[in-house]
């Protein structure tokens, strides 16, 4: 009887241990993790994939700029003022004698900051940004001339110039388009824009005038210092502080997303200002930035 029950059961437990055995297996899986979620790779970070790089940012930097700073005609200009209304004015065109002044160049770190919008369509990036750079650059140049000129009423003048020039660049800021071409987290690009400047400037001329000359109704001979030509007499042209430029700006530069709201950057800027005072200014600089985008 024994043996007859066993036998008969025997069907029903193979059966059994059949349908167990898938259940086990899942569940040995499970303890072994191939059913918990799998952890998301995070995007990379040279380019692949996509990056939504619209939206506001501001943010900051530093760099190493360059600035050309170059004399134009003005001094040649002040110098006919200078002697307006005189015989030797009249005959002997005293700008003439002034000479174009050497370039100068001023160089060494600037500090900066930016604010900016972009706008998104497919790949493409356009936007507009604001920055605002301190700088302090600047140049002097000084020159001297003197000569000894007769004029046709028999007068014979012992004339000199001295000049001076120069200017210093307070700050600037630009306001600049860009445009772009998204590569994932990276996003080459270059800008267009406008800059305005401000400048402390100097433009002078000191003139002396000593004249020898024979009394045309006396006969007696004369000599001495022009009146307003004297050692004492002060300086035409002027000395200004906070005079502003105009100007125009353009650059290329590179964007590299580290998150979904930080990027840094590497640019480099040139910008060329108007004459202003007798000076043309031009700036290159490259400069690195980091900001936050929102």
């Amino acid at each position: 009887m024994r043996a007859a029950s066993i036998a008969a059961l025997a069907p029903v437990v193979v059966t059994a241990c059949a349908l167990a055995l898938p259940q086990a297996a899942e569940g040995a899986d499970y303890l072994r993790g191939t059913q918990i979620e799998q952890p998301v790779e995070p995007p990379p970070l040279f380019g692949g994939g996509r990056f939504d790089w619209s939206g506001f940012y501001f943010g900051g930097g530093a760099g190493v700029s360059d600035t050309k700073f170059k004399p134009g005609e003005g001094l040649s200009a002040l110098a006919n003022y200078a002697f307006r209304n005189t015989n030797l004015g009249a005959e002997a065109n005293m700008g003439q004698f002034i000479s174009t002044l050497p370039e100068k160049r001023d160089s060494g770190a600037q500090f900066f900051g930016i604010v900016g919008y972009n706008y998104l369509f497919d790949d493409v990036v356009l936007g507009i940004e604001a920055d605002y750079t301190r700088s302090g650059h600047n140049y002097s140049v000084s020159d001297y001339i003197g000569r000894r000129t007769t004029t046709s009423d028999g007068t014979l003048n012992d004339w000199s110039m001295s000049t001076n020039q120069g200017a210093k660049l307070n700050d600037y800021a630009t306001l600049r388009l860009r445009m772009g071409w998204a590569y994932g987290r990276i996003m080459p690009y270059a800008t267009i824009g406008g800059a305005v400047g401000r400048f402390n400037t100097t433009s002078t001329i000191k003139s002396t005038w000593y004249f020898y000359r024979t009394n045309p109704t006396t006969g007696a001979a004369e000599e001495g210092y022009a009146s307003g030509y004297t050692p004492s007499t002060p300086p035409v042209g002027s000395t200004k502080k906070n005079t502003y430029s105009f100007g125009l700006s353009g650059g290329v530069g590179v964007d590299w997303a580290l998150t979904d709201n930080l990027f840094l950057r590497a640019e480099y800027q040139i910008v060329r200002f108007a004459e202003v005072e007798g000076t043309t200014t031009t700036i290159n600089s490259g400069r690195v930035a980091a900001a936050l985008k929102f």
